[in-house]
């Protein structure tokens, strides 16, 4: 042992602590292994140290003639005990962290707590010297005492160690617990906390989860289910109606082919009938967006189906209208046209009908002519370095071929029918003087373009490359310094 080492033990063996403790701030999480190995050799050398200078943890302190000595000595050796007890804690830790991640946090703590009052034991005992026979009658009595005192916190250490044996949920599942939904972020000795859809943190004692019913929806991982329920006219034929939702599940590009959505009669009143869609979402945070979009494709194909929701049914019935009349009160472009000027429009559309795959604007293509939706799904697809990909789907009410129309421009994506689809067209030489005459749909028409243009835009377009930064404060920052 070299000599500087051997003149001053004590010395050294609070620097060799400091420095485990700088080692472990300044080594990156990301390299557990590097900072397991670090301790462990710094503990190897601290051990030395003691041993080779006399100071046994076996052992009470050495230098009982130098009452200074003896209390440093003293302090190192119950060091050595903890410091043991904190690299042996460290090192089951990191096993159990391989075989069962996370989720063994609980448990890892609990034998953390279990090793160190060995080792504090321990250390009465050799170091210390003292009667550790009445300290733990003692400390018995105290322990039965405290039991007792904390029934209800004890409860939930147990129920929290029954939890993560049996693996209900685990880190970052979306889970339900007695109604109160959200995602785990933490299981700790008392309770386990969830972060609600509306941001905010619930948390529930475990004894009270170990209890209650608990819903885990992601499981099977990578599927969260969602439902949405409509009532519509007892008066309207139920083959109708589903055909038209099935449409709607179709629009909606969100929801999983596989296992594939669903459409299903629920219940049937004297007032209306019900009915469900059913389906399955990759990610816990589109259920909010896809429900609503799927309510929003199942209220227009209802309407292009003839058939409305039962809030919509009610009050007076509405005079028969033509179907390209119908839509015209249902598009957000030409809504805003004068009564007079929708029946005349209605007059100079014309229907044409595509079946399942057939192209109806091919990209390139300059449209001399404006089609609106009445029924259907028509697909959009873009190129993205030569290959072909869906970028969305359309649905009733909406406008192809615009592009054509403002500004003579060829058509930036394929639109081709999804499923059977009937769209009425508008020829320019007819459209033209109504856009010239109303600028307000004019307007609508080419925000419509510019939005279409930005999306294609973002979506056809690399992702720009974010370098990486590098450097001595970068390091730092890594470091959380």
């Amino acid at each position: 042992m070299p000599s500087f080492i051997a003149d001053h033990p004590m010395l050294c063996a609070m620097a060799l602590i400091l420095i485990d403790i700088a080692v472990w701030r300044l080594i990156s999480p990301n390299l557990a292994n590097w900072k397991l190995a670090a301790r462990l050799v710094i503990f190897a050398v601290f051990s030395a140290v003691l041993f080779n200078d006399g100071m046994n943890p076996m052992q009470a302190a050495p230098y009982a003639d130098d009452t200074t000595l003896h209390l440093a000595a003293t302090a190192l050796q119950i060091g050595w005990w903890l410091f043991a007890a904190r690299t042996l804690t460290v090192l089951l830790g990191a096993v159990m962290m391989q075989r069962v991640g996370h989720t063994g946090r609980l448990l890892q703590d609990l034998m953390g707590a279990v090793i160190f009052l060995i080792a504090i034991i321990a250390a009465m005992a050799y170091v210390l010297d003292l009667p550790v026979k009445g300290v733990l009658a003692t400390s018995g009595a105290v322990a039965i005492i405290v039991g007792l005192a904390l029934q209800s916190t004890l409860s939930d250490v147990f129920s929290g160690i029954v939890l993560n044996t049996t693996k209900p949920y685990q880190i970052d599942d979306w889970i339900s617990i007695d109604g109160t939904e959200g995602r785990v972020t933490d299981i700790d000795w008392r309770a386990t906390r969830l972060q609600t859809s509306q941001g905010s943190l619930a948390v529930i004692p475990n004894s009270l989860a170990a209890k209650a019913k608990i819903i885990n929806f992601s499981r099977p991982a990578d599927m969260f289910g969602l439902a949405v329920s409509l009532q519509v006219s007892p008066h309207a034929r139920p083959q109708t109606v589903i055909e038209a939702l099935e449409r709607a599940m179709q629009g909606c590009r969100p929801l999983l082919a596989q296992p594939a959505p669903s459409v299903a009669f629920k219940a049937s009143t004297g007032s209306g009938v019900e009915y469900e869609i059913s389906g399955f979402v990759p990610a816990m945070g589109l259920k909010r967006e896809t429900r609503n979009q799927l309510y929003d494709l199942a209220y227009r194909h209802l309407q292009a189906a003839g058939v409305g929701l039962l809030s919509a049914t009610e009050g007076s019935t509405p005079p028969a209208v033509s179907g390209a009349r119908a839509l015209l009160e249902r598009s957000t472009i030409f809504s805003t046209l004068r009564q007079e000027e929708k029946d005349t429009f209605s007059q100079n559309m014309t229907l044409h009908t595509y079946r399942a795959g057939e192209m109806i604007l091919a990209a390139g293509e300059v449209s001399d002519h404006l089609f609106i939706i009445e029924s259907g799904v028509v697909s959009v697809l873009l190129i993205k370095d030569g290959h072909k990909f869906e970028a969305g789907r359309m649905g009733p009410g909406e406008v192809i071929g615009e592009s054509g129309i403002l500004s003579d421009q060829a058509a930036l994506a394929d639109f081709s029918a999804k499923t059977y689809c009937t769209l009425y067209r508008i020829e320019n030489e007819y459209l033209k003087p109504c856009l010239d005459a109303r600028h307000d749909i004019g307007e609508a028409m080419k925000a419509l373009l510019d939005f279409r243009r930005h999306a294609a835009q973002a979506l056809t377009e690399d992702a720009p490359v974010v370098p990486v930064k590098k450097g001595f404060i970068q390091w730092l920052r890594n470091r959380g310094l």
